[in-house]
């Protein structure tokens, strides 16, 4: 406990002296056999941390050993405890979950031999009944006159005549929303797969090595990011764009996430955006025909020395866009501020959009993970404004006392009531509050012709200029409360 402490303690702390230490106790760590799974938990997440945020070659290079040896580390330990979605994804375990159909047919086709169907977490495998007796024609019998029959049976059979895995012979012979209805729990087998948490990089790309103190919040201005230079941007090539693709799968996969545009990616139109100090973040739109009807959707993963380290989804509607912006548990105390207007530097850069909101769930809207991390906070120093004259003036309230008395933390039930609107940066933020999306289809006349002609002469995500050039669609939208 003494050498994990002290590990813990080397992040964030740089130069020679804190380098040498650091490589002093993972040389240690590789020699200790650790038996508790909160041990080995905080073992990996240090480490990863570590590997991510490198103070020397070296620091790197024991990092990544001691990561690499996890799926023998996890030997004879009780696999419990990392099942939880923070900590899920380590080599040696497994992640069991119903995936969508998109995701399961992307990980079948590339881990064919470490994904199966969870058997005793099926909960209702008679659900296969009418699909497999149509799949298979000599099935149909029991199906139609058998009271019970063993479906795994059937499609184990099925699966060795076609030479092929169980998951991938349904997988291949139904739609998604046959898939989705059957709700089958595949179960992923992480043992010694370049998939997981542990060992799972972006290939390529050169490591930055962190020889200086942390980019704090106090050091961070959105104005002035917003003002800085553009962000280098390239299209990537097809076969890098389809690598990158099945990364960002992986890495949602073994922590239990989704996200629509990961989900329906536009393989034809993926970007990559160097953000400075080693991120690399790749951005994408979906597919034309799983286009939104009114708001461009884009969506985004970034990758830190090569290790995932979180995604943001982007809807922008005329010049306000909504983000969503999710930073993995293990970096959190790395320079988030910094990543975040980064971020929000790129999407007016190439969106073109001058207003952001963020949306009351990221604030702790019925998100308790939100409230415990202070999150509304996070976005309030950083220069959001709530436009609710209420929630503005308790904001200020609580920033008042936040300043008057050190160590002063805002109330749950507070930051729940600061929670319960969007907040702005930006200009036209009142122009937007109140807004509703919900409302549009029954409120705006003729609104679903006018969006469904702009997408049919829409280039990639570009729809929105057309209705940009109608000023009274727009003042139409804008009246909706």
């Amino acid at each position: 406990m003494r050498v994990l402490d002290a590990l813990a303690e080397c992040k964030g702390q740089f130069g020679r002296d804190a380098a040498r230490r650091t490589s002093a106790l993972l040389e240690r760590l590789l020699r200790i056999r650790l038996r508790e799974p909160a041990d080995l938990i905080r073992l990996h997440e240090t480490t990863l941390f570590l590997r991510t945020f490198p103070q020397s070659p070296r620091v790197a290079r024991l990092a990544d050993e001691i990561l690499l040896s996890f799926a023998n580390r996890m030997l004879g330990v009780d696999p419990a405890p990392f099942d939880d979605p923070e900590v899920s994804g380590i080599a040696g375990t497994a992640v069991s979950t119903n995936f969508s159909y998109e995701f399961a047919r992307s990980l079948a086709t590339r881990h064919a031999r470490s994904i199966t169907i969870d058997w005793e977490n099926f909960s209702r495998p008679d659900r296969l009944g009418n699909v497999l007796g149509r799949l298979i024609p000599l099935a149909y019998e029991d199906y139609a006159v058998e009271p019970h029959v063993d479906w795994r049976a059937w499609l184990e059979r099925e699966a060795r005549s076609r030479r092929k895995s169980s998951v991938s012979c349904l997988i291949e012979r139904v739609d998604a929303a046959t898939h989705d209805l059957l709700e089958i729990p595949l179960r992923w087998d992480l043992a010694g797969s370049p998939a997981s948490r542990s060992v799972l990089r972006l290939p390529g790309g050169k490591i930055y090595y962190h020889s200086g103190k942390f980019l704090k919040r106090g050091d961070v201005s959105i104005k002035a990011e917003l003002a800085a230079p553009p962000i280098p941007i390239r299209r990537v090539v097809p076969r890098r764009a389809h690598t990158v693709l099945g990364v960002i799968v992986d890495a949602s996969a073994t922590r239990y996430r989704e996200l629509y545009g990961f989900q329906h990616p536009d393989e034809k139109y993926v970007y990559h955006a160097d953000l400075g100090r080693g991120v690399d973040l790749y951005f994408f739109g979906v597919l034309r025909e799983c286009r939104l009807p009114l708001r461009a959707y884009h969506s985004a993963m970034f990758f830190k020395n090569g290790v995932p380290m979180g995604y943001v989804e982007a809807l922008s509607l005329f010049e306000r866009c909504e983000v969503g912006f999710n930073l993995y548990y293990t970096f959190r105390e790395g320079e988030t501020a910094w990543l975040y207007a980064r971020i929000l530097k790129l999407l007016r850069q190439e969106l073109g959009v001058t207003c952001f909101s963020i949306d009351p769930y990221q604030l702790g809207h019925e998100n308790d993970e939100a409230i415990a991390s202070g999150a509304f906070w996070f976005y309030y120093k950083l220069g959001f404004r709530p436009v609710a004259r209420d929630i503005a003036q308790q904001a200020e309230r609580e920033a008042a006392k936040a300043a008057a008395q050190p160590g002063y933390r805002t109330p749950p039930a507070i930051l729940r009531r600061l929670a319960a609107a969007p907040l702005y940066y930006g200009s036209n933020g009142s122009d937007w509050d109140g807004f509703s999306l919900r409302r549009l289809g029954t409120t705006v006349p003729n609104l679903g012709e006018d969006v469904a002609r702009a997408k049919r002469a829409a280039e990639e995500t570009r729809y929105l200029r057309l209705l940009q050039r109608r000023p009274d669609l727009r003042r139409q939208l804008l009246r909706l409360r």
